[in-house]
């Protein structure tokens, strides 16, 4: 029987991935022009407000991955593929909706408490869940098929490192493509955000060339990577203890790795002066440590995911508290750097030992990543009460918990 070649499907999976990448944070990068544009008259719920963009986004994770799920089952690999780039270009759409309704009916605006919130900004949150269905779409094909794909020469940890250093370069891009190529030059107290214009025109063409090219492209089933409908488990998932503690690992990973990722901008900004002149540069940093780290992860493959995650966890959760007492986000940036190799340890911990229900709890730990919506919200919350310095609390707080998690939780008990 001739070998199937995977190496074509692995490299649209690489640009899958770049494009999530790219996607996720450009998302996030929008919550200081977003705040600029259409919240100048919301008050105290400025913040809240702001950071509710993140939260649509990473909830549609939460909506969207059971019938996600099903939709591979039901239809395969490439037309969820195809059907998630669709849903992709209707986003991109619903956000120059935005911008077109934002100048053409200016006086369109929602009274909500003391604050003046114009119906456009409904309307890019509205944009932001599409986006993020997509990106939940393309994740539940893209990274099952990267492990499973057989690139021969290659390892799956390899193929990972691959995808993983491709997704962290768009991460570091996106924050400069936002301010400097559709924003270029405008200062950020009088943002014009007719400017997204052409840009989101040229990545709806680009994203819709690529959807066309997907239905050309032979792209294989791969055996066992789906639902046995016929297989009955004895057990539910959630009786394995390590596989529950580690769900809320992903939920607390996920929630302070997009914290800081989106409201660094908006950190640096609360304080003015350099900070604010880089806050943009900062973003960029710190999704550029999370590149090199995943890059260095390959090198480090002998060394226990445990260790990985406590040596981690601590040292994140110092940098934090630097960047809190010492009011300086710079320390933050460099988080990044050991955010990058947290999530293939928590992984591989709460996985270990399910046997037959390795795939279950592999969808179970995807809930966790609505964490990405929850503490970003809540630390934007958490700002607009008590200003943003005292918030990173939240932050270390969840670092402490992933340290208990690579000490304690993850313990695997076969008597389970």
């Amino acid at each position: 029987m001739k070998q199937t070649n995977y190496t074509g499907p692995f490299l649209v999976m690489v640009v899958l991935m770049a494009l999530v990448g790219f996607l996720t944070v450009l998302n996030q990068q929008f919550q200081i022009p977003l705040q600029a544009a259409y919240l100048s008259e919301a008050g105290d719920m400025k913040n809240t407000l702001t950071t509710l963009l993140t939260f649509s986004f990473f909830l549609a994770y939460f909506v969207m991955g059971t019938p996600s799920g099903k939709m591979v089952e039901n239809k395969g690999y490439r037309t969820t593929l195809v059907i998630a780039l669709m849903i992709l270009v209707l986003g991109l759409g619903i956000f120059e909706l935005s911008a077109w309704q934002f100048e053409a009916m200016p006086g369109s605006v929602v009274a909500v408490g003391g604050a003046t919130i114009p119906v456009a900004y409904f309307i890019f949150l509205l944009g932001s869940f599409v986006v993020g269905t997509s990106m939940t779409f393309l994740q539940v094909v893209v990274n099952p098929y990267i492990v499973a794909c057989n690139v021969k020469g290659t390892s799956d940890v390899q193929r990972q490192s691959i995808a993983g250093a491709a997704n962290s370069t768009m991460t570091t891009i996106a924050p400069l493509f936002v301010t400097y190529i559709i924003f270029s030059g405008q200062n950020m107290d009088s943002i014009k955000i007719g400017s997204l214009y052409i840009p989101f025109a040229v990545l709806m063409v680009v994203v819709a060339g690529l959807a066309f090219a997907l239905t050309k492209i032979h792209l294989p089933e791969i055996a066992e990577t789906t639902v046995n409908k016929d297989e009955k488990l004895e057990r539910s998932i959630w009786s394995f203890s390590h596989l529950r503690l580690g769900v809320l690992a992903i939920f607390f990973y996920v929630g302070v790795e997009v914290a800081i990722g989106a409201n660094i901008n908006l950190y640096a900004n609360s304080l003015g002066g350099s900070f604010a002149e880089n806050a943009a540069k900062m973003a960029s940093l710190y999704w550029g440590g999370m590149l090199a780290g995943r890059l260095l992860g390959s090198f480090i493959s002998n060394i226990s995911a445990r260790t990985q995650l406590t040596v981690t966890s601590i040292a994140s959760a110092i940098l934090v508290t630097v960047a809190m007492i010492m009011q300086n986000p710079w320390a933050l940036v460099l988080v990044g750097l050991f955010h990058s190799i947290m999530w293939p340890a928590i992984f591989s911990m709460a996985v270990k030992g399910l046997g037959k229900y390795t795939a279950k709890g592999s969808g179970a730990l995807m809930l966790g990543v609505v964490g990405g919506a929850v503490l970003p919200f809540v630390q934007g919350i958490s700002a607009d009460i008590m200003g943003w310095d005292w918030t990173w609390s939240i932050v270390i707080v969840s670092e402490l918990y992933l340290l208990y998690y690579a000490l304690s939780g993850c313990k695997y008990c076969e008597k389970e």
